[in-house]
């Protein structure tokens, strides 16, 4: 309430608020020689400054506001955003989340003691205590959003690799002129069922293919859902003008796919990766010539 803001329990937040924006560059000037704020924050020592005055106006804005708590308080945007500029260079650096948020614990000591010294001669014990215990606890919070945000990007650039994992896991192979073939080994699941519909799809308009076969010998099982997948993706690639073939379906999967009642009658499939490419060479109009038992070719 506006009372209070202004009262006792809102005076260490403003008193905060104007040490930060009095002693800005002298602030500045000190984490610019921390290490740990150059790579957390920037990289060369004047980027580093500017970087400082904008943090300490960001925290400046907090202590305003009088949410010193509340790492979702809106001047630690451009805190978000500063870092996030920078996520890369930590990512070279090696900087884990902790590290970060545990190193940046010695940016604390210089602005309190700055603090102290800012603060009258006369001020009552108690509320320099007040006034560093609420610079204390903002410095902390800055500590959660850079930790959080680290955290945020370190989940994306797993999910990234995730995603690039799943695409080299599945490689679509051209066999012959017109067709195409995925050949899938370990476990499906709804994500890699996915990409394998969207890689296929991409390689059938990619290489005008005909026919694409979707080899699933090594796959040991799927659930329901990825049975569901599978078929649209047979679906799909018949709408791009191929015919797909599934072939190597195991006992199991081919127990799920009819307790499931999908409907395979219009689907092609066949035993092998070898049976299927026998079925579209013969599409094709391919001959295939055979050796003879002694050596010779047959005909």
């Amino acid at each position: 309430m506006p009372e209070q803001a202004e009262g006792t329990a809102g005076a260490p937040t403003h008193e905060i608020r104007d040490f930060l924006r009095r002693r800005r560059e002298e602030i500045a000037q000190r984490w610019a020689d921390e290490p740990l704020f150059r790579a957390v924050f920037t990289v060369s020592r004047d980027e580093a400054v500017e970087a400082g005055k904008s943090v300490v106006d960001a925290l400046a804005h907090v202590a305003d506001a009088a949410r010193v708590e509340d790492p979702d308080a809106a001047g630690f945007t451009e805190v978000r955003e500063q870092l996030a500029r920078m996520g890369a260079a930590r990512s070279r650096a090696g900087l884990s989340a902790a590290q970060v948020s545990g190193e940046l614990a010695a940016l604390r000591p210089p602005v309190e003691n700055l603090l102290v010294a800012d603060l009258p001669e006369d001020a009552p014990a108690g509320y320099v205590r007040e006034c560093v215990t609420t610079l204390s606890v903002l410095m902390g919070t800055l500590r959660v959003v850079v930790m959080q945000t680290a955290l945020s990007e370190g989940q994306a650039l797993i999910d990234r690799q995730r995603l690039q994992l799943l695409e080299v896991a599945t490689p679509v192979i051209k066999l012959w002129d017109g067709i195409v073939a995925v050949p899938l080994i370990g476990t499906l699941d709804s994500a890699r069922s996915q990409v394998v519909m969207e890689t296929l799809l991409e390689s059938v308009v990619e290489q005008q293919a005909r026919f694409a076969i979707l080899d699933i010998t090594g796959v040991p099982t799927v659930d329901s859902l990825v049975a569901q997948h599978l078929m649209k993706t047979v679906a799909a690639a018949r709408l791009m003008g191929a015919e797909c073939i599934v072939s190597g379906i195991r006992p199991a999967i081919a127990q799920t796919m009819v307790h499931l009642g999908l409907d395979l009658g219009t689907v092609v499939t066949r035993a092998s990766l070898a049976d299927a490419l026998k079925y579209v060479l013969h599409e094709l109009g391919v001959g295939i010539v055979t050796p003879a038992a002694n050596g010779a070719v047959g005909r």
